[in-house]
């Protein structure tokens, strides 16, 4: 029966983690957790435990437990929230427990029983800084190579120089775990996509690329290895993704320095090359394309930063410029390691800035400009002013919100506005924010890039970019009604209420004063940064 108990939660969750070289006596215990969700907006997570061995009188044995920022291994932060008793299952004889816990960002849930740890709520439920990886997806270790931290359910396969990865191996080793870690000799890895079949029909599946230049997390979701091998015109069984992480070397090493260094930045890590690849046996290659899921890459640092002054940056090879990139910074085994979030490939690197301006000193929005300006989301109007009670167009914050969410932009895109020409200098930011439903134009086909944005337009950009970057926007009209009842001038938004809504449930958007929105009203520049950073905040994309 307990056999049979085993199997059936082990197919629904993969969640039991038993720790039988540190606690003999759950050797042959099961212990798992059933019904887990976590609210990437409020922060709560609920799930039922259940354990087949103590069938004890109360909860006070059951309890959630975090980890701490710095990651170490079983450490705690704060307060243990006990469970509830639930019931016994009278044939299994397994006891369940309740469970509802508000978890704080850059911790990571667990579960412990007794005071020994039992396992994650689940790699695909919780994650430090609110982050998902794959939408943006499942859970965030590397393991090796001193980036991330170690976890004992993740397989090791040592790559050699040359890159080769046994499709066999591969294969066996996402049998026995659903997070595989590469650990490179070399630069990069060739995988062969015949050991992935099965491991990407398994939710939450992660494949960690770990080298000396850095740390890849992809998620198996972003591999549609038919359509990758259909583009090449191969078989599947012949398609290999190659996954590099090369250190950047000669005239691409100058240009990024130098761009840096006109920029005032400070380098903290060597622009690193990331790239997924599939390729065919005759040396015919595409990019992967990641699609909306944000992936997570990890660069050493060579010091410790301040995250307000430090941000994550990628090279734009057309246009010879860096620009911004979500970035979290974490230490790991005593060294500080940056995680840098986007849906795409490039040259990456790790810069700290010093940036502020002369009319912003005593400004309510001072810390919010310079901490923007440090990750090099909003210029100022000249080098030493920003303006920050200055309106602010529609083509301005299409723009800011674009680089907040680390998007490619082409100059030379064209959209089907009919306000908006390919050698305006918007072109590209209001494309980019077009095809991720960022923005919409109006009836007659216009934006009106140069028209100033309302609050409740600006509320509106915001709250589309959080859906982009993966948070949970939905909204029913009962919250909207209850959110949008204090505020006297709420009839006067025009077709903003749930965006609105929304916008002030996550904290992004305050009122005016304690009763009055303002919708109507014109966005400042200081409000821009204000809302902007504390999107930022609220996906996990800074810390």
């Amino acid at each position: 029966m307990r056999h049979r108990l085993w199997y059936k939660t082990s197919q629904m969750l993969a969640l039991i983690m038993l720790l039988s070289v540190l606690v003999p006596a759950l050797s042959y215990a099961a212990t798992g957790i059933t019904g887990a969700t976590y609210d990437k907006v409020t922060g709560k997570v609920t799930a039922t435990v259940y354990t087949d061995t103590y069938n004890t009188t109360g909860p006070d044995e059951v309890f959630l437990n975090v980890y701490g920022d710095d990651h170490s291994p079983w450490k705690t932060v704060g307060s243990a929230t006990y469970a509830t008793y639930s019931w016994t299952d009278s044939v299994t004889h397994a006891t369940y427990f309740n469970f509802s816990y508000t978890v704080p960002s850059g911790v990571y849930a667990a579960v412990y029983m007794n005071g020994s740890y039992q396992g994650t709520v689940s790699s695909d439920v919780y994650v430090p800084d609110s982050h998902d990886y794959g939408s943006p997806g499942s859970c965030c270790t590397t393991g090796g190579g001193g980036f991330g931290w170690p976890s004992p359910n993740d397989g090791t396969i040592t790559v050699p120089a040359d890159g080769t990865v046994d499709a066999d191996e591969l294969a066996k080793a996402f049998q026995s775990s659903k997070s595989v870690v590469l650990k490179l000799n070399g630069d990069f890895a060739l995988i062969p996509a015949a050991g992935l079949l099965d491991a990407v029909k398994i939710d939450g599946a992660m494949l960690k690329v770990v080298g000396d230049n850095g740390a890849y997390l992809l998620p198996l979701s972003v591999f549609k290895l038919d359509d990758l091998a259909k583009t090449l015109g191969i078989d599947v069984k012949d398609l290999k993704i190659k996954v590099s992480i090369a250190k950047v070397t000669g005239d691409a090493a100058v240009a990024v320095s130098s761009e840096l260094q006109t920029l005032g930045g400070t380098a903290l890590a060597d622009p690193v090359d990331f790239s997924v690849a599939a390729v065919s046996q005759d040396g015919k290659a595409i990019e992967v394309d990641f699609g909306k899921t944000y992936v997570a890459r990890q660069l050493k640092l060579s010091s410790d930063v301040d995250s307000a002054a430090a941000t994550g940056l990628t090279w734009n090879e057309s246009t010879k410029k860096l620009s911004f990139v979500p970035s979290t910074f974490d230490k790991t085994d005593g060294s500080t390691v940056a995680t840098l979030w986007r849906n795409s490939s490039s040259i990456y690197t790790v810069a700290k800035f010093n940036k502020t301006f002369t009319d912003i000193q005593g400004h309510w929005a001072q810390s919010y400009v310079e901490l923007l300006a440090n990750k090099l989301v909003v210029d100022g109007v000249t080098n030493t002013t920003f303006e920050p009670d200055r309106s602010i167009t529609r083509a301005e914050f299409a723009a800011l919100v674009v680089r907040s969410l680390g998007l490619k932009t082409d100059a030379s895109a064209t959209t089907y506005f009919s306000d908006v020409k390919p050698s305006d200098w918007y072109a590209g930011v209001v494309a980019a924010a077009s095809q991720a439903g960022i923005i919409d134009g109006y009836e007659d086909g216009t934006f009106r890039p140069d028209r100033q944005i309302t609050r409740e337009e600006l509320a509106a950009m915001v709250v589309r970019a959080m859906k982009y970057a993966g948070q949970d926007t939905s909204m029913s009209d009962s919250e909207q009604a209850s959110y949008l009842a204090k505020f006297n001038d709420a009839d006067q938004i025009v077709w903003g209420q749930k965006e609105l809504a929304t916008a002030i449930k996550a904290g992004i958007v305050d009122g005016m004063t304690d009763t009055t929105l303002g919708s109507l009203q014109e966005a400042t520049r200081a409000q821009s940064a204000t809302m902007l950073k504390r999107f930022l905040s609220k996906v996990g994309f800074i810390n």
